[in-house]
């Protein structure tokens, strides 16, 4: 989150440059300098209050009204800029390609030109009220040298970063889980960041455990690092002893009827900088102990950089994660801010393939060509 707050602060930073300047062209004087002073005033305040509510983690409630429409006029903001840049870009290459005159007149290129801002907050508001509620669904085939016989075949859903509050209600929960279960997989995966609002917890763990029979080989969960922020932790635990949902954390267990097939879990490494990675290891040494040498296993991890881990070691031909949202915005399925290593999709290292979940909420209310996704992932056995 931090990373995605500091690219989001230079892009606001750039936009608020760009909107002092183009002030001139709708105002001159004192009056230019009141609009400029209420826009620096109101954009900082804007993203200051974001910042401070998510990184307190505050998306409840009041807090979660009030942040939705900051965010609609900050992207708002940052696609009219967009679409005036290209209109300028655009404009003048045809200026100089069909030799047209200098006219001061043209240069207003925002004076009357309303189409900019309602296109910007018509797209703003697409994202934040029709595809952050458009689930797509997307299949894979995942090829596995010497797959036991009985997993040959085996259809494995993934959910991630549900983000329980204001913005996915524990009915919304309810309706996810029974849209997967229509899927047809025979096991659902679920990649963390699910319980992150202490009012409604409990109910959704509720709702998990009673879908867990909608699934042959159960409902397997690992933790995100939103559980520690929200109290779900201690919810998690309880879980853990109740059994009815697979919790793999730091561990793993044998797939009933797979044919030796395991599902391990890791917890979320939270340690910064260079001790990030030997925290990263040992996690997934820890998951990794009781599953036998050379024996096939499905790895569920928030963090995407243990895909690395899992090829690295040679028997985990599957790793499922989450947490980057996909970066929330995109273009043709290429997103927009990847500051992780992994941010969305299908990576494959050698033999060895791990997915980037989209997710299915956010704790960040918009998505503009990064819709939210139920992924299916069909083992297929090979011979060596």
């Amino acid at each position: 989150m931090p990373g995605f707050f500091v690219i989001f602060l230079l892009v606001v930073l750039a936009c608020l440059g760009l909107c002092l300047y183009a002030l001139r062209y709708l105002a001159t004087g004192q009056r230019l300098r009141i609009l400029r002073i209420a826009l620096t005033v109101a954009e900082l305040g804007g993203v200051g209050l974001l910042y401070y509510l998510f990184s307190t983690h505050q998306t409840e409630g009041w807090a979660g009204m009030i942040a939705l429409p900051i965010i609609l006029l900050l992207v708002g903001q940052m696609i009219t800029l967009g679409f005036v840049v290209l209109a300028v870009v655009v404009r003048a290459l045809r200026r100089r390609i069909e030799a047209v005159p200098y006219n001061a007149e043209r240069r207003r290129v925002l004076k009357n030109a309303a189409l900019y801002p309602a296109a910007g907050f018509l797209l703003s508001s697409y994202g934040a009220f029709i595809e952050r509620h458009r689930t797509v669904r997307r299949d894979y085939t995942i090829p596995i040298a010497n797959l036991p016989h009985e997993a040959d075949g085996m259809v494995i859903a993934q959910i991630s970063d549900v983000h329980l509050g204001t913005y996915f209600s524990v009915e919304d929960f309810d309706a996810l889980l029974t849209e997967v279960a229509a899927g047809g997989a025979d096991l659902l995966a679920v990649t963390g960041d699910i319980f992150d609002d202490e009012r409604l917890n409990e109910p959704a763990a509720a709702v998990l455990a009673a879908h867990a029979g909608d699934w042959r080989d159960g409902i397997w969960y690992c933790i995100g690092n939103h559980e520690y922020y929200r109290n779900g932790r201690p919810l998690v635990d309880h879980m853990a002893r109740e059994g009815i949902v697979h919790v793999v954390l730091n561990s793993a267990a044998r797939v009933t009827g797979r044919g030796g097939l395991y599902i391990a879990g890791v917890d979320y490494p939270f340690a910064r900088g260079d001790a990030f990675y030997p925290q990263k290891a040992a996690y997934f040494a820890d998951a990794m102990k009781v599953v036998p040498a050379d024996t096939m296993t499905i790895l569920l991890a928030h963090h995407p950089e243990f895909i690395d881990d899992a090829a690295a070691h040679g028997s985990v031909p599957l790793t499922l994660t989450g947490h980057t949202h996909g970066s929330q915005f995109g273009i043709l399925g290429v997103p927009l801010f990847p500051v992780f290593k992994y941010t969305r999709g299908m990576v494959r290292i050698g033999e060895s393939y791990g997915y980037v979940h989209t997710g299915n909420g956010s704790w960040f209310p918009l998505r503009i060509g990064c819709p939210p996704e139920i992924t299916y992932f069909r083992l297929e056995r090979t011979e060596r």
